[in-house]
């Protein structure tokens, strides 16, 4: 697989992800459900810490990947549903740096929502990979 960031304009890079992701010689697409805070057992945690649920927003998705014998590294398209945009924005470190460390920076989308499917959850990753 070969990835090539499309970026016509640089201002998204210092946020943390490219415009586009032109990707070409992939066998695999993994397309995954929004990811939040929940446990394995399906129960919601870290009611009322963004940063806390953004976390294990990101462990659970990466469970997902590697379940498909992906990584981050993989994912090429990430979409952020949140029910507070300026609460999430103090913490999206926390996001940026886990998908700085897999060295991507996949097209992504923020939204903010009502709410979520789950009461007390704040945030949700839904994404795209691809191997």
């Amino acid at each position: 697989m070969e990835r090539t960031a499309i970026n016509p304009v640089t201002w998204s890079l210092d946020m943390g992800f490219n415009q586009g992701e032109l990707v070409t010689g992939h066998t695999r697409t993994l397309y995954c459900s929004g990811q939040t805070a929940m446990s394995g057992d399906g129960k919601p945690r870290q009611e009322g810490d963004m940063a806390a649920q953004l976390a294990l927003g990101v462990d659970n998705l990466e469970a997902v990947l590697a379940e498909a014998g992906m990584s981050l590294a993989n994912l090429v398209r990430l979409s952020v549903y949140t029910t507070d945009v300026d609460l999430l924005f103090p913490h999206y470190g926390v996001l940026t740096s886990r998908l700085g460390a897999a060295g991507v920076a996949p097209a992504t989308t923020m939204l903010g929502v009502t709410r979520l499917a789950v009461p007390g959850q704040l945030v949700e990753l839904e994404g795209t990979a691809v191997a």
